[in-house]
């Protein structure tokens, strides 16, 4: 291969655009308030003062997540007008917890905005989708509700400048995602699902919570950037290692890191907006954000950024795997989830402060994009064929015409092929990683672990995106027949309708666009748009320090993916299926398809374990401690027994002289008073 020059990121931006000076209204509050506000007060509204018309709490969920977007779109016109485009707000004021200060007060910059506007412009689709997709469904409000109030935990956090503020926003998403994978909760499935994905999270928590616990009282205050000021001063301490430590297992939980990943495959029992919610811009994201917050620490804890990387390139590799073997579509994206959520996390860690964090928040970013239009469209062929399974969804892309470029443009972002927004996320990934390796650089052997990890996780996710659209594009059977048909000699003014092949593609888009609302539509449309040309976002002049380019690197791993995606064309040749995975074997098929075993493997570390300790418990505290209060009780009886019958049964003579005195006292009082 030719030697390729190192491009820097610099020379790909877009040059800053004039904008018009558009005149600043004096109203109450900041943007990012309001797009809180707005979203919290749709939620309660939702569940308050619908009663129970689902259009009206359609119209107020849909309502409030508008006004998230004008507020987020508007809060990045204000930061073009503002000197140094970082925007410090206050919400209800300082908050004194004995010595601890907590000013509640949160901070915009450019890459927090963005990605806020994200964020509301995905839970906008995502409204607008559940509105058709559970039309018919009698929880619709409460649904409608708490998607709105994941809108506002999740832009509370992307906005926190304290520590209280993102665990309020962090807990806030963890009870969210409970109801609604659990929406349907008389499926026994959808109920185990939910209270799965909560205790998986909730044990998770434990250590983020006393992480920030730790980096609070040490600086005595909740402020995040005062925080991270007191302990960068500080310097490296094992103190700062066990918080950080901690804070990185927290995050694991939430965003389905080994060992907690098996969660997130499962909430694919929830309703499909409820899935595309979650996946493409809140809860498993939400770990990105807060380690992003707090990147001044994270390059100050070599133990904790090596924690992070072995975590995210475990899981990074292994979710790219199973995702191959999956027999349901849904179940195919929510894996590759969990591997693109580790790959935003594995950056962080290989990240150095010459690089920044920004590679992980643009990842983010494109990564709503495409996962949220593939969850989508797969809930709309889910409509049309009955269900996601691999086997009902075959071909859905050649019967429905309408899905096949949502499908197409998805996957191909999701596997990184240029121009899609895949592609430049991942690129800057790469750089990042690959500046880490570079001599004098801090990156380390983290960075170069997270580089090879990155660069082994490309092939694979093209050969599982090759896989997904040779299912979804496989011929159908009038396709075939069609090869063998032939009009007869009378010539008719549609002619060129009479073709099997194209009369049946006509009635897949009249059956496609008719079952879905226009808004629905509409909605997938604009996130496929912004799959395409979103790759704008990473190309604005507003992120923080750039990497180069290496188009060395570039073209290798744009050649692996290539050479993947053909030998699974070749694997899926011989199939008459066209699934490439049907060439695995079957014992290890259905152990992908189960996750590895791994809620065995909880059972056996962790729910045994802890149930015997309780079992354990149980009987100390019913054989031991009980046991000698019990005997007291028993020992009690016969001495009162005892006491009974070395007791007179008549009044003593002292106890006449008692009395007697009392009343001498008592007539002495009455005669002198």
């Amino acid at each position: 291969m030719p030697e390729l020059p190192d491009l820097p990121w610099s020379e790909l931006q877009l040059p800053e655009l004039p904008l018009p000076d558009l005149p600043m209204p004096d109203l109450w509050g900041a943007p990012a308030h309001w797009a809180v506000l707005a979203t919290l007060l749709a939620a309660l509204a939702g569940l308050g003062l619908t009663g129970r018309s689902n259009r009206l709490a359609a119209w107020v969920g849909v309502g409030g997540s508008f006004v998230a977007v004008v507020a987020t779109t508007w809060q990045l016109y204000t930061l073009t007008r503002i000197e140094g485009a970082q925007r410090d707000v206050g919400t209800i004021g300082a908050l004194w917890l004995g010595d601890l200060e907590a000013p509640l007060r949160l901070l915009v910059t450019w890459p927090t905005a963005l990605v806020a506007a994200t964020v509301a412009a995905v839970a906008l689709v995502v409204q607008g989708y559940a509105r058709w997709y559970l039309w018919y469904d009698p929880r619709y409000r409460p649904f409608a509700a708490t998607v709105s109030l994941f809108t506002a935990a999740m832009l509370l956090l992307v906005h926190s400048d304290d520590l209280l503020l993102t665990l309020v926003g962090w807990e806030v998403m963890g009870w969210c995602s409970y109801l609604l994978i659990g929406h349907q909760s008389t499926r026994s499935a959808a109920a185990r699902a939910a209270s799965k994905a909560l205790l998986v999270t909730r044990t998770a928590d434990i250590g983020f919570v006393l992480g920030l616990v730790v980096l609070a009282a040490g600086a005595g205050t909740t402020r995040t950037t005062e925080v991270v000021q007191h302990w960068a001063e500080a310097g490296t301490s094992p103190t700062l290692t066990a918080a950080l430590c901690l804070l990185v297992l927290g995050v694991a939980g939430k965003s389905a890191l080994f060992p907690f990943q098996d969660w997130l495959p499962d909430a694919m029992e929830g309703p499909t907006p409820a899935s595309a919610l979650i996946h493409a811009a809140t809860m498993v994201a939400a770990g990105t954000v807060v380690l992003t917050q707090l990147f001044g620490l994270l390059v100050l804890s070599g133990p904790a950024r090596m924690l992070l990387a072995v975590l995210a390139c475990v899981t990074m590799i292994g979710a790219a795997v199973l995702a191959f073997a999956q027999g349901d579509l849904k179940r195919l994206l929510a894996w590759s989830t969990v591997s693109q959520v580790a790959l935003m996390l594995a950056v962080l860690a290989a990240a150095t402060p010459a690089t920044g964090p920004d590679a992980a928040l643009q990842h983010l970013v494109a990564h709503a994009w495409f996962k949220a239009l593939l969850f989508l469209t797969t809930g709309w062929l889910g409509v049309l064929v009955g269900g996601t399974a691999m086997a009902l969804v075959a071909s859905g892309a050649r019967r429905y015409r309408v899905l096949r470029h949502r499908f197409g443009w998805g996957l191909l972002a999701l596997a990184g092929v240029p121009p899609f927004v895949g592609f430049f996320s991942k690129e800057l990934i790469l750089g990042t990683a690959e500046a880490g390796t570079s001599p004098g650089a801090a990156g380390g052997l983290v960075s170069v672990l997270v580089l090879a990890s990155v660069g082994a996780s490309a092939p694979l996710t093209a050969a599982y995106c090759m896989r997904a659209w040779l299912v979804l594009s496989r011929p159908t059977a009038v396709q075939g027949l069609a090869q063998t048909y032939h009009p007869g000699p009378v010539q008719r003014i549609d002619d060129f309708f009479d073709e099997p092949q194209v009369l049946q593609e006509a009635e897949g888009v009249e059956r496609a666009e008719a079952a879905i609302s226009s808004s629905a539509r509409m909605g997938t449309s604009f996130l496929m748009i912004m799959t395409l040309l979103g790759g704008l976002v990473a190309l604005l002049p507003v992120w923080g320090p750039q990497v180069a380019l290496d188009l060395q690197l570039t073209a290798a791993t744009l050649l692996l993916m290539l050479v993947s995606a053909l030998l699974v064309r070749l694997a899926a040749g011989g199939v008459r299926t066209r699934d490439a995975a049907a060439r695995i074997p079957g014992a290890a098929s259905l152990a992908a398809e189960r996750g590895l075993h791994a809620d065995a493997a909880y059972r056996v570390l962790v729910a045994m374990p802890v149930l015997a300790l309780a079992r354990g418990v149980a009987w100390f505290d019913d054989q031991v401690l009980d046991a000698w209060v019990r005997g007291l009780g028993a020992g009690a009886r016969p001495l009162g027994r005892v006491g009974d019958l070395t007791s007179p049964r008549r009044a003593t003579p002292g106890l006449a002289l008692v009395l007697a005195g009392m009343l001498l006292l008592a007539a002495i009082g009455v005669v002198t008073a």
